[in-house]
């Protein structure tokens, strides 16, 4: 500024602002800056506003908030519809507040600048008076208020008014609104002209616009679609720092949804987007990490954190995941714990399995067993046959739910459909008569079929029953091959009842040298009634080998499992 503007400033303030705006037009803002504020402290209204407007861009001096919301407030007591409107969109972003408007610069110069909560009275007082001095400015912000401010203040058909004026007199926010506000009121009659608005919109320069026009570009909604030139709007969009078409940029260039396939530069933008705090993209980021060759659990923490600190559930339920199980990040099970109880409050249902499923492992708050119940039967009432197996064994157990029989015979019988281990319990209480009335030949069938899902205890329940005649014909064959088969993958009960067979001759020829084996196999396992009879063979040479000492050892061990008989041979062994 030279010492003739310096002059004019404090002589003509009016002249000083021509001066100044001539100097900012002409790219030179920081010579600019002085004659405006020369003009603004003497009280004109328009270099209030530009003023104000400086200190928010940083135009010739170093940005401040709190100071280009001071100027905007003065500007617009003295009826600035300009500085009414973008004072309004600032107090709609919580961006402003009264104390910074009214505060006195002194007071303010070393307060931080930080994001306050939407303040829509004093948006709506300030949008109102712009938008009817023909702000269009002010009238697409009226209408914004109108649409998304607090419920008493929503007006749809007054903010579709005030949006039609706005893009009426070719205001990019307003065209971007109305498109918006006919797309509310019933879109597909409207599609031609809600792109129109939108394409107009976009080609002001507006971020939400271009992106909204790339999304109808992809689509082909009003216009045609155009893969390539949705992928053009998207990355100009993403340029201009919108994260939600970073976000999709970076989508379509991972899957190469759009055309090339990029990963690297696609998880770049997703990057960005996350680092701007689209939440979606950095829950993503930490999926990618997990299913890298190797996993990436640490840089999957890391993302996983940042969504489920932004209220992310999935993000919140892999994070507790990772601290229960110790990866990427050190193994803590109450931080594991909190993250899970956080997604499962928050309505994730996969979240609320895992937390049931913790608290039925004794894991967790007390107050956890009390919702237990209630997040299985969510997603048991959803179809998740999982669920309504644990939800059957809360009401087994009574486990947050008193114990109900009934209840419990009805849920395993729905988790019966396609859960082996509910298909055996279901089995059990329709063999047993608890809760429903017994019925030995539907608790067959059902043992069967968990039999044939791999259940080892429905294999032996349902050779007994064969065995037995109980809900059907006696099979006696079938049956030594299921408990062999059983015995075979490690049931001691079934080594037991081979034993037992054996022995008696049930089912199989009498072998005295079989039946001690198989019992031998079974008191090794530590089967009480398996030790005794072992102690009986031993003792007295069933098999064609004696063994007293060996036989008071198994007696004793018998004995100890509570067994009278046990304890009767082995006081017997010992005193002879």
């Amino acid at each position: 500024m030279t010492i003739l503007d310096r002059l004019t400033g404090f002589a003509n303030p009016a002249a000083a602002l021509r001066r100044a705006v001539q100097l900012f037009d002409s790219g030179r803002p920081s010579e600019a800056f002085p004659l405006m504020a020369m003009a603004a402290r003497a009280g004109i209204a328009d270099a209030e506003y530009r003023v104000g407007r400086c200190y928010l861009e940083g135009s010739g001096v170093p940005p401040s908030r709190v100071e280009g919301t001071r100027w905007l407030g003065r500007a617009a007591k003295r009826g600035s519809a300009d500085a009414q409107a973008l004072l309004a969109a600032l107090y709609v972003s919580g961006l402003a507040t009264s104390e910074a408007v009214k505060g006195p610069a002194s007071q303010r110069l070393f307060e931080q600048d930080t994001l306050g909560e939407p303040d829509f009275v004093a948006a709506r007082e300030l949008a109102t008076k712009a938008a009817e001095a023909g702000s269009a400015t002010g009238q697409a912000v009226l209408g914004y208020i109108l649409t998304r401010g607090p419920g008493p203040m929503r007006d749809a058909d007054a903010a579709h008014r005030w949006y039609e004026r706005s893009a009426a007199a070719g205001c990019a926010e307003g065209r971007l609104g109305l498109a918006l506000s006919l797309a509310r009121q019933g879109g597909l009659a409207e599609r031609d002209r809600i792109a129109d608005e939108v394409r107009r919109a976009a080609d002001a320069g507006l971020p939400t616009a271009i992106y909204l026009f790339a999304i109808f570009t992809e689509h082909g909604l009003g216009v045609a679609g155009d893969l390539a030139a949705a992928a053009r709007l998207y990355q100009a969009a993403a340029e201009q720092g919108l994260p939600s078409a970073q976000f999709r940029l970076g989508l379509a260039m991972i899957e190469g949804s759009l055309g090339d396939l990029d990963p690297v530069a696609g998880e770049a933008w997703m990057r960005r987007a996350a680092l701007a705090g689209n939440v979606e993209a950095a829950y993503l980021l930490g999926e990618r990490n997990v299913k890298y060759r190797p996993p990436d659990y640490a840089e999957a923490a890391t993302w996983y954190r940042r969504a489920a600190e932004a209220g992310h559930q999935a993000a919140a339920r892999a994070l507790g995941s990772l601290y229960l199980t110790g990866n990427g990040v050190a193994r803590d099970e109450q931080e594991g714990t909190r993250w899970l109880r956080t997604a499962a409050t928050s309505g994730n249902q996969a979240a609320q399995v895992d937390m049931a499923n913790l608290a039925l492992q004794g894991i967790g708050e007390a107050d956890d067993t009390t919702n237990v119940a209630g997040w299985f039967e969510a997603a048991a009432s959803s179809g998740d046959l999982i669920a309504a197996f644990n939800l059957g064994l809360c009401f087994v157990k009574g486990v947050g739910v008193p114990r109900d029989e009934g209840q419990a015979a009805q849920w395993l019988r729905r988790a019966a459909e396609g859960v082996a281990e509910a298909q055996y319990m279901y089995a059990r209480i329709l063999r047993d008569g608890r809760g429903v009335a017994a019925d030995a030949q539907q608790a067959r069938a059902w043992f069967a079929q968990a039999a044939d899902g791999g259940i080892l205890d429905a294999r032996v329940a349902l050779a007994e029953m064969l065995l037995n005649g109980r809900g059907g014909d006696r099979s006696p064959e079938a049956a030594v091959q299921l408990f062999e088969r059983a015995a075979a993958a490690g049931h001691v009960g079934a080594m037991f009842a081979l034993g037992a067979l054996h022995s008696s001759g049930q089912g199989l020829p009498i072998d005295q040298v079989a039946a001690q084996k198989w019992f031998s196999a079974a008191a090794e396992c530590g089967h009480g009634q398996a030790q005794l009879m072992l102690g009986r063979y031993l003792a007295k040479g069933l098999a064609g080998e004696r063994d007293p000492l060996a036989s008071r050892l198994w007696l004793e061990r018998a004995a100890a499992h509570g067994i009278v008989e046990a304890d009767e041979e082995f006081a017997e062994a010992t005193s002879g």
